[in-house]
């Protein structure tokens, strides 16, 4: 059956998992590691990506990451495939480092934005890389730490998860401290890994109350959130194929809005593709890339 195609747009959450091929490690030791995060913190600067969650085990990882000015498929792109050559050089290795096509699911914010962050931050508990909580803090390969202001990493979006628990930050500090404290007994949490009407109902017991009150729900393996989510964003993905489409048969594409860029902001079609923080040039990049953002904040 064919894999379905990805759905994106600016303001979406999603929670993207990314594994060794063949269950083989894709991080040997800090080195890997300090690599990896230096390239995820650039990426995620450059493209303006928000990120609410993060976690590093040898195997794979954990991102929770709000779509910015660039779509999600281009930020991973940069970030994994420039690893991958390093990696692959360093360890004097050959062929594919990742399982396939890595995994995202895309979350509807409300019930799950907190959620997604305490099980992901619990990854290294759970993968028995620390042994306690009070060790979790100091795990630097996790954005644990960083929400309780024990290291910084300029790129996580600290103030914004603080924010849902407090506007003071050592009570936010402190309410998230007792938030993560109780997931450590939920273990793993399948309904937070993938999407589909069971995992977003809460299992085949809700599944089967939503059917005998003959309440209808629409479910999707890419998507994660409830039925009026789904299908929300659902048609939201359909208009936007349409418009695709449409602009398609117009005659418009890369190449002319490269052309209309250069022509509206009197520069050269060049200049429009070049790399730089010039003015200019960071102005018909915006225009290149940014269309109208669609928030599936689910609010």
């Amino acid at each position: 059956m064919p894999r379905k195609a990805r759905i994106d747009a600016p303001g979406a959450l999603h929670h993207i998992m990314v594994r060794g091929i063949e269950q083989k490690k894709i991080f040997y030791d800090d080195f890997d590691r300090d690599n990896f995060l230096k390239r995820l913190g650039t990426v995620l600067t450059d493209t303006q990506t928000p990120c609410f969650a993060w976690a590093l085990i040898p195997k794979h990882l954990h991102l929770l990451l709000r779509t910015g000015i660039m779509p999600l498929a281009t930020v991973m792109r940069r970030l994994l495939t420039g690893y991958a050559v390093t990696f692959n050089l360093r360890h004097r290795r050959h062929g594919q480092l990742f399982q396939n096509r890595y995994k995202s699911i895309l979350c509807q914010e409300n019930p799950y934005l907190l959620e997604l962050v305490r099980y992901i931050h619990l990854n290294p508990l759970r993968a028995k890389l620390v042994p306690d909580l009070k060790s979790l803090i100091k795990y630097p390969y996790c954005g644990h730490g960083t929400l309780l202001g024990k290291k910084k990493d300029a790129w996580l979006s600290t103030d914004y998860v603080l924010k849902l628990f407090d506007s003071k930050f050592y009570k936010a500090r402190k309410r998230y401290i007792e938030f993560v404290s109780k997931g450590v007994s939920q273990g793993r949490r399948p309904d937070l890994v993938g999407g589909g009407l069971i995992r977003s109902a809460g299992g085949w017991s809700a599944v089967n109350a939503l059917r005998r009150s003959k309440t209808r729900m629409k479910g999707d393996e890419r998507i994660l959130g409830d039925g009026f989510f789904v299908e929300k964003v659902l048609a939201e993905a359909q208009e936007m194929l349409e418009q695709k489409y449409e602009i398609q048969t117009r005659g418009y594409d890369f190449d002319w809005l490269v052309k209309r860029v250069s022509k509206v902001l009197e520069i050269d079609s060049r200049d429009v593709l070049a790399h730089g923080k010039y003015r200019h040039i960071v102005k018909a990049e915006f225009s290149s890339t940014h269309h109208k953002p669609i928030r599936y904040a689910g609010k």
